[in-house]
């Protein structure tokens, strides 16, 4: 009975001109964002790279100098570009793409491309994920807001009920042939989705994504399921078609545009941060509390050169036997350290409380948690883009330190230039960055997937426990 059922729904459906219309549209959107990703991907993945590569030779390349010259000669550090990023860019446009190493400095990310955008960019960029979390939600409802009202107002609901087919046969098989007919929609997409992705990756590290891309499906499809189920729930209890359109088409706006706007602006007034200026400004006056290594009159420097000639037991800098430059140079370093760890570390946690907010508001929007799912899935999340500045900074601490060592090993002393070549800048290694694994990213993002699954499951009870309920007029 239930594939009966689901027949009669497909069949129904894929005849319509409305639907195949809507459809149509859908899909054509849908590959056209598909293809614009992959080549958005493609060519900025490119462009990294050899950024990453023209860096590193300007590093080894850049001639003989004093090395603390060279610490603030600096380097660039680039953020890969995930390959899911064609499907879910997430929010790499605003979290910028590389970052400045250099001493005494933790800098935030540059070149955002958000802000080279023109203003019709406020109105949202044509994603893969944008029309999986949006349009297709609207499509479900265009498909199935008739399933129950439609045939109570033709007059046929009644002719079906008086056959005797129980309420839960009744809301599996429309839900079944929903399905069916969005399947039509997804399954190629999702063909040539995968395509896209073996292109990009080059088949390299295809296998290493299928844990990503099935949870992504996952939670997309648990996504859908809420909305099938919600849409013919509103269908049983409505009294007309149009009235559970109206009220469908209501839900989808709160949940695509009103709700992920009230998340964030409670958020934002919840767990306030502070403006770029005031952030950089805590900054700056708690680094001149540190020692000055470039003023020799600096107390704080003095007194650091009478506990380090105590230690070694002389009386002169000149009998040290190293060079005390490069130790004024890492005591100030182990300064700023402390300092970039207590204000960005403030101000990543004020992050993680705004994000507790978003999650909170996914059990009235299914819409936050199935992108927060995407985009960790996607590797394109905030906690994905604060793996990448740690490790970025711990790159930079360690490349100053590898620096200043050599300073301490090597000077000449007061008064006496010392010049490093090629040999100490080879000493700083590449950098590599290792965005976290699959099973890190689905430990924090686990709840999503769970708020998912319940929505999921709520809409289906609902749905069958109206089918038991509905009247023919």
């Amino acid at each position: 009975m239930i594939a009966r059922i689901a027949r009669k729904e497909f069949t129904e459906m894929t005849r319509d001109g409305r639907f195949r219309a809507a459809a149509a549209v859908v899909a054509a959107l849908l590959l056209a964002a598909l293809a614009m990703g992959w080549k958005r991907h493609v060519e900025i993945d490119a462009q990294r790279r050899d950024a990453a590569e023209m860096t590193r030779r300007q590093w080894l390349q850049q001639g003989e100098k004093n090395p603390h010259s060279a610490a603030h000669y600096g380097t660039y550090a680039f953020k890969p570009k995930p390959p899911l990023s064609l499907v879910d860019p997430g929010v790499d446009a605003y979290t910028g793409v590389a970052v400045w190493l250099e001493a005494h400095k933790q800098n935030d990310l540059q070149y955002r491309p958000a802000r080279d955008a023109t203003a019709v960019a406020r109105f949202g960029e044509l994603t893969a994920a944008s029309v999986l979390q949006l349009l297709v939600p609207l499509l479900i409802i265009l498909l199935a807001f008739p399933a129950f009202a439609g045939e109570r107002d033709q007059g046929t609901l009644r002719q079906l009920m008086s056959l005797g087919v129980p309420p839960r046969d009744l809301a599996l098989g429309k839900a079944l042939g929903v399905s069916m007919a969005l399947a039509l929609l997804l399954v190629p997409a999702a063909v040539a989705g995968a395509l896209a992705l073996a292109t990009a990756t080059g088949g390299g590290s295809l296998a290493a994504e299928v844990p990503r891309v099935a949870t992504m499906a996952l939670g997309y499809i648990l996504y859908y399921g809420a909305f099938v189920g919600l849409t013919l729930t509103v269908s049983a209890r409505a009294g007309s078609a149009r009235a559970a359109l109206l009220v469908l088409l209501g839900f989808w706006i709160v949940n695509g545009l009103i709700a992920p706007r009230l998340a964030v602006d409670l958020a934002r007034r919840l767990h306030p941060t502070p403006s770029a200026l005031a952030f950089n400004q805590a900054i700056d006056r708690e680094l001149k509390q540190g020692i000055n290594s470039h003023n020799p009159n600096d107390p704080k420097l003095i007194a650091l050169q009478e506990r380090v000639l105590r230690e070694r037991g002389v009386d002169r800098i000149e009998d040290l036997g190293i060079d005390f430059a490069g130790i004024a140079l890492q005591e100030s370093e182990e300064h700023g350290n402390r300092v970039f760890d207590a204000h960005y570390g403030a101000l990543w946690d004020a992050f993680a409380r705004q994000d507790g907010i978003h999650r909170a508001f996914a059990f009235a929007s299914p819409l936050l948690a199935a992108r927060s799912l995407s985009m960790a899935m996607s590797g394109t999340e905030p906690d994905q883009n604060r793996d990448f500045a740690s490790a970025a900074e711990d790159y930079r601490r360690e490349l100053i330190r590898i620096i200043n060592d050599d300073v301490t090993r090597n000077g000449k002393g007061p008064g006496v230039e010392y010049l490093a070549g090629e040999e100490v800048w080879g000493k700083v290694p590449d950098f590599r960055y290792a965005a976290p694994g699959f099973a890190t990213v689905a430990a924090r993002r686990w709840p999503d997937l769970a708020v998912l699954a319940g929505w999921c499951a709520a809409m289906g009870i609902l749905a069958t426990a109206s089918a038991s309920r509905v009247r023919p007029s």
